[in-house]
């Protein structure tokens, strides 16, 4: 929540002090982290604090801290410490991504593969109910209690959020390894082979047949929805709209569509099956792409902007749901946080690398150009859904061969 208020916040305060689409595009790398965090998740699957819960340990760890920068944040100030500011967002970010590793592992672990629809719709509804409140509710706060105040609420949120996990208890079913680097007993040839081990887990991953089209769907979907809605935001400041408006509609009346979405979509995956109902849901998401458009070429009346705020954001949940799904069915027992981080960073670098240019773009092509872009690649992802996963013979519950 902090991370995404920060994340949020500060692109449209720019933009009111007459910031460029490019340099606000660029703050686009500030998710970097999080778009990396498959490359020490091998570390968090196999090293950790049983005692406390090998997973429990990190999601308590990394709260804390999240919790603690976000204090430190509070006091800065955007125009006197913006270097510092934007160093203590990006370990926010690390931390965030950190904690995501352990998260998503022990969703895998308590998730049979038939709960898995509903209970990726539930962490959908979480996400959406955590956006509408840091990237919505805050941000109207913002306007009234201020930077300080609205930080140091975050803050104190974080830590109450501690009080679930540190009343679950998490049912360890294997041992993690550990090395100790000094003990004699771990031979040089030992020590040689960890970086080789650490290594091929990645390249065994990818090496899994139609993996590879796998993550260009990923790629693509993720970098069509995200450079639209990056210079969607900018668009509505050009238009006129005020920092409490943008956060009602798209962090409060966007994101419930979102979370709504998320519901459906895992209701219906339940009855269509997860790969008949990504090619459906990735249908309605590329045709609502289309109402990006409509602000572009100058209809801005309320019923507009409440379509748009609604209805690529409803798409989204539905596809975020199918595809948190399928990348749950890819992981393996034995190392969950890496498989699914890995999928997940292949889609999180595609959403930064296409939000990062997209004021590029914008400034070159204008709103129109990059919205109708953003609709060519979702086309292509469409095609790429359907020729890979054969729509027209898969059955109801299958999932991708590995």
């Amino acid at each position: 929540m902090p991370f995404w208020f920060l994340y949020q916040t500060l692109p449209l305060f720019m933009r009111q002090k007459g910031v460029s689409l490019e340099t606000i595009g660029l703050l686009q790398l500030l998710a970097l982290p999080i778009s990396l965090n498959f490359l020490w998740s091998p570390l968090i699957d196999r090293y950790g604090f049983t005692r406390w819960g090998h997973y429990r340990f990190w999601i308590i760890c990394f709260q804390l801290l999240i919790a603690a920068m976000t204090a430190i944040c509070a006091w800065l100030s955007v125009e006197n410490n913006f270097t510092i500011l934007l160093i203590c967002i990006t370990l926010i970010s690390l931390f965030s991504a950190s904690q995501d590793i352990a998260t998503d592992a022990l969703a895998i672990g308590l998730l049979n593969p038939h709960e898995r629809g509903v209970g990726n719709a539930v962490q959908i509804v979480g996400n959406s109910l955590g956006s509408v409140i840091s990237g919505g509710g805050m941000l109207i706060l913002f306007n009234y209690w201020g930077w300080t105040a609205s930080l140091q609420t975050l803050a104190l949120i974080m830590v109450l959020a501690l009080v679930p996990i540190l009343w679950y208890r998490e049912n360890v079913q294997k041992k993690q390894i550990s090395v100790n680097w000094q003990s004699e007993d771990l031979t040089f040839q030992s020590k040689v082979k960890l970086p080789v081990s650490y290594f091929q887990t990645f390249i065994n991953f990818c090496r899994h047949p139609g993996m590879m089209n796998w993550l260009l769907i990923l790629v693509l979907y993720s970098s069509s929805s995200h450079m639209a809605a990056t210079m969607y935001r900018p668009l509505l400041v050009d238009i006129g709209l005020s920092l409490s408006d943008i956060g009602w509609l798209q962090g409060v009346v966007g994101t419930s569509a979102a979370a709504i979405g998320g519901i459906v979509g895992g209701l219906l995956i339940s009855a269509w099956g997860k790969k008949r109902s990504l090619f459906l849901f990735s249908l309605l998401w590329a045709t609502t792409i289309l109402t990006y458009l409509f602000p572009a070429f100058g209809f801005t009346s309320l019923p507009v902007i409440y379509l748009v705020a609604i209805s690529p954001l409803f798409s989204i949940g539905m596809m975020s749901t199918a595809t948190s799904t399928l990348m749950m069915d890819n992981s393996s027992p034995e190392t969950p946080g890496t498989d699914y981080t890995l999928q997940s960073s292949v889609s999180i670098f595609a959403s930064l690398g296409a939000a990062a240019i997209s004021g590029v773009v914008a400034n070159a092509v204008g709103y129109r150009g990059i919205f109708s872009i953003s609709l060519a690649i979702a086309l292509m992802s469409v095609w790429m859904i359907f020729r890979y996963f054969n729509v027209s013979s898969m059955s109801l519950d299958t999932s991708i061969n590995r």
